[in-house]
């Protein structure tokens, strides 16, 4: 029997989903594709999971799209409705989940695997991974929202150089970019992913919900626009069960209880 291309399991309120084509160096393919939408949607809709994982199994995290399959060596695929079907749906769900994800980037993150990795919330590094914007290298265009992230995460100048060189950036210089928030040795990555995740499914999830969302309209917004919205959700949090408990755990001197409501 194959194996599925994308496991799932939850534990303590963490969901670990990891891309599981070891043998391409979890390229990505329909079924992956497939998988990690229901993963996403498995998350969001189960109260129990406050936090995501997304890692891949064995020596990398995502090689990018499978460019073994027949219909991509032929060119016999229409590749911009392949991506607004497939692609899409999976980088908006990420950035879109009332749940942070944490990715855990063991190996190379090539290509769209690099997109997916800059589409989590946090990002944590391996001692050996990488990262490389391959696109140019086959004569393609960066996607899955590369063009986005990263003018954003790292600045115009080397957001050009990554996408046009198609350098393959080590862990240590990625951190130095901005994009990675820790880098750690290779044997210790599961651990520090799964105890900042869990870090995370203890902390107040509808607050986590509403920075994300105010981040996410931040970038389209001037500063006057950006202070509404932030008056509109802070109005939504202090509504929140779990902000009363952290008023009264304040008081109280002692540590709060959130219940992600």
């Amino acid at each position: 029997m194959t194996a599925p291309a994308v496991l799932t399991a939850v534990d303590g309120g963490v969901m670990t989903v990891t891309m599981n084509r070891q043998e391409v160096l979890n390229a990505l393919n329909p079924a992956m594709l497939d998988g990690l939408r229901g993963a996403l949607a498995a998350a969001k809709a189960d109260d129990a999971v406050r936090a995501v994982v997304l890692t891949g199994a064995g020596r990398g995290f995502c090689a990018g799209a499978d460019l073994g399959s027949d219909a991509m060596r032929t060119g016999r695929t229409d590749v911009s409705q392949g991506l607004r079907e497939h692609y899409h749906p999976i980088v908006l769900a990420m950035r879109q989940l009332p749940k942070p994800i944490v990715a855990a980037v063991n190996g190379s993150a090539a290509g769209a695997g690099m997109s997916l990795a800059l589409a989590c919330d946090v990002v944590l590094a391996g001692e050996s991974a990488s990262f490389l914007q391959a696109f140019s290298k086959i004569g393609l265009v960066p996607d899955c929202g590369s063009t986005w992230f990263l003018p954003r995460i790292v600045g115009d100048v080397r957001a050009r150089a990554l996408m046009l060189m198609a350098e393959k950036i080590p862990a240590r210089d990625a951190l130095q970019f901005g994009l990675v928030w820790k880098v750690v040795a290779d044997d210790a990555l599961a651990a520090e992913a799964a105890g900042c995740a869990a870090r995370l499914a203890a902390m107040p999830t509808r607050a986590l919900d509403l920075i994300k969302q105010a981040l996410t309209q931040s970038a389209a917004n001037g500063l006057g626009e950006q202070l509404e919205v932030e008056a509109l959700l802070q109005g939504q949090a202090f509504r929140t069960e779990d902000f009363r408990e952290g008023v009264a755990a304040f008081v109280a001197k002692r540590p709060p209880r959130f219940v992600g409501r």
